[in-house]
């Protein structure tokens, strides 16, 4: 868990400081005033883009000078970790482990973090890439090593769809050479997706409790074979098409309501969420038992969208289990929580004890 928590012109915060306990983390104030600022900054202290998914450049304050930074200490060994930009390069990220220069990647190594939002209410009725960095997600949190044959992968891709466009100057060597290393980091990819897959469906199906509906999975799109070869095979139709079109980039995430026999993106809106919050609780559970500890969770605007019974629900199932970030316009949806939370006030970009 966090101990302490820094923003430098990030979003909306000059200078923002935040203490937070071993458990309950409440964040509330109005709509616009910087709740979900704060727990973005949190998930940029793990690989990826953050919780919104945004471009570097959009994340430094507006009125500022440029460039932003994100700070935090570990509780349980004083590690500090460090992110952020310089105004002299808005887009490139910068990563500092006790002050040392490191690796984006690295990040996964010391902390694991996860996080529901409003924009992930339609996970299973949107897009496929979607789904798939939903799934990569969990990944990261049970293997680290995830993020490295992603980066990896991706890098070989694009520079052989920058070859594939310019075939009268491509080297068929170099082709080959980026090929096998799609292959060798894609099989890994797929492989730790699918072992993600069978242990978090393994997990809702042991659940017996029915405060959450159940759901099962089906990885598809990529039913795997020797990639290297069929990425040669398909040059032609690759070049064409300006993309790779056999791969585990093609992957998608199928998800059934269990109860009622049929695919989530047929339920509600209300059983959707549902659905994904019990899959992010399980999940949660799951990260605790391989590594030891549980992950942080970054729950925005949750309570406000759950009835009464539901919401005592994901409090007492959440009770004791690591440091739950929440947020909400009206604190009065945090009441049932117990006194040893930690209460902020967020106001025009500053965070006071409530």
């Amino acid at each position: 868990m966090l101990s302490r928590l820094v923003l430098t012109d990030f979003r909306n915060h000059a200078a923002a400081q935040i203490y937070p306990g071993s458990g309950f983390v409440l964040l509330s104030g109005d709509n616009g005033a910087g709740k979900t600022n704060v727990l973005e900054a949190v998930s940029l202290l793990t690989p990826g883009r953050g919780l919104r998914g945004a471009a570097l450049g959009e994340m430094a304050r507006s009125e500022g000078p440029g460039g932003f930074g994100v700070s935090a200490i570990l509780h349980d060994n004083d590690i500090a970790l460090a992110t952020g930009t310089l105004a002299a390069a808005p887009e490139r990220r910068q990563v500092r482990i006790n002050s040392a220069p490191a690796s984006v990647n690295s990040l996964s190594e010391w902390l694991s973090v996860l996080w529901l939002t409003p924009a992930m209410d339609r996970l299973f009725a949107d897009s496929a890439g979607g789904r798939r960095r939903f799934l990569d997600r969990l990944t990261l949190a049970l293997e680290p090593g995830h993020a490295t044959h992603a980066a990896r992968f991706e890098a070989a891709m694009r520079a052989r769809n920058k070859l594939l466009a310019e075939p009268e100057t491509a080297d068929p060597a170099w082709l080959a050479a980026l090929e096998a290393g799609m292959a060798e980091h894609g099989v890994l990819l797929a492989a730790a997706r699918a072992r993600t897959v069978a242990a978090l469906g393994q997990a809702l199906a042991d659940r017996s409790d029915d405060d959450f509906p159940r759901a099962a999975f089906l990885l598809d799109g990529w039913a795997g074979g020797d990639l290297a070869a069929i990425l040669r095979a398909n040059r032609g139709r690759d070049a064409a098409a300006g993309r790779a079109t056999a791969g585990p980039h093609r992957q998608d995430l199928g998800v059934t309501h269990l109860a009622k026999n049929q695919p989530a993106a047929r339920s509600s809106t209300g059983e959707q969420k549902a659905l994904l919050l019990g899959i992010v609780l399980a999940h949660a559970e799951l990260v605790a038992t391989r590594r030891g500890a549980p992950p942080i969770l970054l729950l925005d605007e949750v309570a406000a969208h759950l009835d009464p019974a539901r919401r005592a629900a994901l409090f007492a199932r959440l009770e004791g289990r690591g440091q739950t970030w929440m947020t909400a316009t009206e604190p009065a949806l945090f009441a049932d929580i117990g006194a040893s939370a930690s209460r902020f006030h967020v106001a025009n970009g500053t965070i006071l004890p409530a």
